[in-house]
């Protein structure tokens, strides 16, 4: 009764945040700020000779200097494929990132919903849940990422009828069926935003004896990239190292090339999505015929993904308003009940 009354009293003064760290990007979601961090997931660390390493910048920092750096700094991706890779540096990205959002000595440490991945492991969600509460999380609670970006796009998943959700992120492609606030059918693909990114520099590499590196193979796939054949060509400037003689050299790139480059890694997301849409049952099979599907993440914002995605299986596509954001929104929301009813439940036991 009385650690009731206690930790009502502490979520009255704490703040309310959504987590989302993903292989790409974080983004920290403040209740009755909305989004107020978007960095990507990315950490540079010094380590001197004895082994210890020392945070030196994160996110748009960090980003900027990878393939700059001297041996002794290392840019490190904490998160892989949705899960944590390395404890400690995701750590000291999520401290970094809530200490610029809460500040550095909040009176109460905030409650924080964090999605993870479908499909995640005890011991993953166990390791998310600890670098949390490390890095100032008071309370923290889970939330399933598929879930999180239905309630985000505003999709009432409460009823028994089906709703398809794909998220194209960074690392991974989940492709969920949700029904009656749950997952009926969930598929992760390990084709995603990065190995388009791989895809085009494969390709310059084996193509025009090319070699670029993973920032400017981003920038390639979001200025060209494209998921069915452009109607116009267009072309941009690409710099690298020629692997012939080892000099710096730059190409003009058409749109039409980079379609190429990404048809293998686009045709392997529609043929999930296929997959998935033949596993459903039949009668949910039907609802989403009839609501459409809805694509979030990154990958969402692939030219032309969408129409593919209605081409490919028949199905209505719905883009996401703010795709990149969708899955924090949704979390957000989730925590926002969860403290409701705990509340309720609170002045119950009081009264």
């Amino acid at each position: 009764m009385f650690s009731s009354v206690f930790s009502g009293v502490l979520d009255a003064f704490s703040q309310d945040l959504a987590i989302d760290l993903g292989t790409g990007n974080t983004y920290i979601h403040v209740k009755g700020r909305g989004v107020v961090c978007r960095e990507p997931t990315v950490v540079a660390v010094f380590q001197n000779r004895r082994g210890e390493r020392q945070v030196i910048a994160v996110g748009r920092e960090a980003k900027s200097m990878l393939g700059r750096t001297p041996a002794d700094i290392q840019v490190i991706r904490p998160v892989r494929d949705g899960v944590i890779a390395d404890f400690e540096i995701a750590e000291a990205l999520l401290s970094h990132l809530l200490h610029q959002v809460v500040g550095r000595s909040p009176v109460v440490g905030p409650n924080a919903m964090v999605c993870i991945p479908h499909g995640t492991t005890e011991v993953e969600k166990r390791a998310m849940r600890e670098s949390a509460e490390a890095a100032g999380a008071r309370v923290v609670h889970l939330a399933e990422s598929p879930i999180a970006a239905a309630i985000g796009v505003g999709m009432d998943i409460s009823e028994a009828e089906g709703n398809m959700v794909i998220d194209i992120g960074a690392g991974t492609t989940e492709i969920s069926v949700l029904s009656m606030s749950d997952i009926v059918y969930a598929r992760s693909l390990l084709v995603a935003g990065e190995s388009l990114d791989d895809a085009l520099v494969q390709y310059l590499r084996r193509q025009h004896g090319l070699l670029i590196g993973p920032r400017t193979a981003e920038e390639l796939k979001i200025c060209l990239g494209c998921a069915r054949p452009p109607k116009t060509v267009q072309t941009m400037e690409v710099k690298g190292r020629d692997l012939s003689s080892g000099f710096p050299r730059s190409l003009n790139l058409g749109s039409d090339e980079v379609y190429a480059a990404l048809a293998d890694s686009v045709r392997l997301v529609l043929e999930g999505v296929l997959h998935a849409l033949e596993k459903t049952p039949p009668e949910l099979a039907s609802d989403i015929v009839d609501r459409g599907i809805v694509l979030t993440g990154g990958g969402a914002l692939l030219q032309g993904m969408d129409r593919a995605l209605r081409e490919t299986t028949g199905v209505p596509v719905i883009v996401a308003e703010d795709p990149l954001a969708v899955v924090v929104s949704g979390s957000a929301r989730m925590l926002e009940g969860r403290l409701e009813i705990e509340t309720t439940g609170l002045r119950m036991n009081v009264g």
